[in-house]
Formats: structure tokens, sequence, C-alpha cells
């Protein structure tokens, strides 16, 4: 008889475990080459931000432009949210398919608060004439900052998505191994925005 992955609270799998498991494994593999490339495209970010940074052209600098209760609760919120996100995970590795989907719920409104913190940051700065045509450190900081953004923008798609699938088809293998992938893609954001905080914002206010 051909053995068959057992998922909680799912007993019956889509296919035979070693069928299953190499296609994960594939997937798996996969998402971290493309992670390995995502690192690479910011930390050439960061470092055209860090030559860019003194190019103000007489423009305005960080400590004009930036607020840093903007950005700590913009760091609160998506802090939050991976630990929500965290909560979701350990939810479908229990079979719990309600709960999986409050956690999600959370994380996509955390997400989108911090979009939208984003947003008008970037609106406000360009109303005041500081957009990323004013200079070199703006166009970097725009740049750096706006495709962090958009990874999270992409993520809260994402969420919905699998939230979706999670409540038509329930926690079946294929939707746990893409929880898993999304898992690893929004907690690599959180890392990376600690980073923006570190590099862009704390030490612009000084």
């Amino acid at each position: 008889m051909t053995n068959v992955t057992a998922v909680p609270g799912h007993p019956h799998s889509e296919a035979p475990h070693s069928e299953a498991g190499a296609v994960h494994e594939q997937r798996e593999l996969g998402f971290w080459l493309y992670l390995m490339g995502d690192a690479v495209i910011f930390a050439l970010l960061f470092m055209t931000y860090g030559i860019m940074v003194g190019n103000t052209a007489g423009g305005p600098t960080g400590k004009q432009l930036f607020s840093l209760n903007n950005a700590a609760l913009e760091t609160a919120l998506l802090l939050i949210s991976s630990t929500t996100f965290g909560f979701a995970s350990l939810s479908s590795r229990q079979g719990n398919r309600s709960a999986v989907l409050g956690w999600l719920a959370l994380t996509f409104l955390l997400g989108a608060g911090f979009v939208f913190l984003e947003i008008r940051e970037f609106v406000g700065m360009i109303r005041a004439g500081a957009g990323p045509d004013r200079s070199g450190f703006l166009s970097g900081f725009f740049t750096l900052v706006g495709t962090h953004g958009t990874h999270v923008s992409v993520g809260l798609i994402w969420i919905l998505i699998l939230g979706a699938q999670v409540a038509i088809k329930g926690l079946r293998l294929s939707v746990t191994s893409r929880l898993f992938r999304l898992g690893l893609f929004w907690h690599f954001l959180d890392i990376a925005w600690v980073g923006i905080f570190s590099v862009v914002y704390l030490p612009g206010l000084l």
C-alpha cells in the first residue's frame, strides 16, 4: 500500500509521501534561492544609499525630514506582524484552520498599517519638495525604502490569496507548504526593515 502524508486535521493527502515531499523540497529550495537573490538586491540598495546619503545638493537632510515616532511605529507594526504570522504557522501545524485565518487577518491589518504610514511619509516629503528627483540622497532613500514597501505590498496580496486558499481548501500539504514559504518571505522583510531603520532613520536623525 502506498504511504500517504498526513496533515493534522486532514488525513488524506493529495499525493504519495515521496512525490509530495520531493515537490515540497524543490519548491523550498527554489524559494531560498529567490530570497538569496532578493538579499543581494537589498545589499546593493543599502550600498547605494550609503554612497549617496551625503549628496543632498543643498536640499533637506534626513534630520529635517524623518520622524522618529513614525519610523518607530512602522517598526512596531512590522515586528508585531512577524509575531502574528508565527502564530499562524503554529496554528497550521495544529490543524486549526480558523486560528490560521484569524492570525493571517491580523497580520494583514498590521502590514497594511505599515504600508499606509510609509505612503503617507512619501506623500508628505514629495509635497514638501523633497521627492526622489531632489538629490542623490533622496533618490537613494526612495529607492531603498520604496523597494521594501513594494515587497510588503506584494506580501499583503499573497496573504489575501493564501487566506482564501486556507478557507476553501483547508490545511492540505500544498497550502501549508505555501504558508511556510510566505512566512520566510515575511520574516525576511522584517529583517530588511530592521536594517533600514538602523541604517537610514536612526543615523539620519542624529
